[in-house]
């Protein structure tokens, strides 16, 4: 059964606004009447990233009339494979500026709303009051379980959808009477066992694929029309270019939107979700670390040092150190092949992956492994730049 939002007015759409609707006028699922609720309808789109590409621009282009952006993030060269709304000359900006920008250009009658922020406990309640749809775009567990806890107490659907390599998931969470994220994902995973996109990589289209889901899915229940994804989960494979869908009920034990709810106010997300104190550097929670300037110092002193490279496969073939690979997920059954006697300087990426090695290292006995600060990354930027970064 398809969800109305009832707009606060019936706003007149202008003779350009009609030529530039048309199509949508014509289809009496839209109509005139569908056309104006969604120039009333106010969409929050959190975050401006993969996800938030695609869903502002065609929420944009079909006539939301009020679009809100929460971003903080400013334009990578890395984003480009797949933040469509983001282009090369925007590398450096910030996102905000970049997708304002687009959707202006897109569509002129649009009132962007804009949050250069990171979205809190303590903002996000007064930033959803002003909107009727929250759109979840983000790529982290604590500000997703944010975005559901605030969508249930402030009565505000939340568009859901999550992407990993050739996998993506959608729903619409905390409407009335549906189940909320919590009821799906009561606790978050372990930290480090799901990687992010920035480690386990993600197809540059997926996040379009999914993202135009969760469009479609606001557009619904701005119109009242449809079966939303209300009670239900859509798997996408898009390696397999599959679809299935899970059913979901609404938890009477939810801690959230159950019927004896312990959970009533915002929390601290990140220990939630066992992320605080992680900004911190590792070698400040006890696991040792060396800079990648005192490493090139070591190198180019002859010393015998042994490089280990935890990284997968095809990351080595991008570029590499000239170390000794035994993916992070292999070290364990592969552990013999090293020698605790040799001092050993462990890499990765960004240096995540290695620290975890670092410590299951000092663990087995091996007291003389580092782990190199900010991986081949830092490297690439403060000591050899022809290395390419990815």
């Amino acid at each position: 059964m398809a969800t109305t939002l009832a707009p606060e007015s019936n706003p007149v759409l202008s003779n350009e606004e009609v030529l530039r609707y048309s199509r949508h006028l014509i289809m009496p699922e839209v109509g005139m009447h569908g056309q104006q609720k969604l120039k009333a309808a106010r969409v929050l789109c959190v975050g401006t990233g993969g996800l938030g590409s695609p869903l502002a621009l065609y929420l944009a282009a079909a006539g939301v009339g009020t679009l809100g952006l929460v971003d903080f993030d400013v334009v990578d060269f890395t984003n480009l494979q797949r933040q469509i709304i983001h282009h090369t000359s925007d590398v450096g900006r910030p996102k905000l500026e970049s997708a304002k920008e687009k959707i202006a250009a897109i569509n002129p009658f649009v009132n962007v709303k804009t949050f250069n922020t990171k979205l809190t406990s303590e903002n996000a309640l007064q930033i959803f009051a002003d909107f009727d749809i929250i759109v979840d775009g983000t790529d982290n567990f604590p500000t997703r379980f944010l975005v559901n806890d605030a969508c249930v107490f402030t009565g505000k659907p939340n568009v859901y959808g999550s992407i990993f390599r050739f996998e993506g998931q959608a729903s619409v969470f905390a409407a009335k009477d549906g189940p909320c994220y919590r009821c799906l994902y009561p606790e978050p995973p372990p930290p480090g066992l799901v990687p992010s996109c920035a480690e386990g990589g993600v197809l540059g289209i997926l996040p379009g694929l999914v993202g135009l889901i969760q469009a479609t899915e606001a557009i619904k229940l701005i119109l009242g029309t449809g079966q939303p994804l209300i009670g239900r989960l859509l798997l996408v494979d898009a390696l397999g270019m599959k679809f299935r869908e899970l059913k979901l009920r609404k938890n009477p034990d939810c801690v959230v939107c159950g019927n004896h709810p312990t959970v009533t106010k915002l929390i601290d997300y990140e220990e939630f979700c066992g992320l605080r104190g992680q900004e911190t550097p590792v070698n400040q929670s006890g696991t040792p670390e060396i800079s990648v300037e005192e490493l090139k110092q070591k190198l180019d002193a002859k010393e015998d040092i042994f490089i280990l490279d935890v990284r997968e496969p095809h990351e080595y073939q991008i570029c590499n150190l000239n170390g000794y690979l035994i993916p992070l997920n292999d070290l364990p059954k592969r552990v013999s092949e090293l020698d605790p006697a040799k001092e050993m300087v462990v890499h990765c990426r960004s240096g995540v992956r290695s620290g975890r090695a670092v410590a299951f290292l000092r663990q087995a006995g091996f007291t003389k492994a580092t782990n190199l600060a900010g991986g081949i990354l830092a490297w690439a930027d403060r000591v050899d730049p022809k290395v390419p970064k990815y």
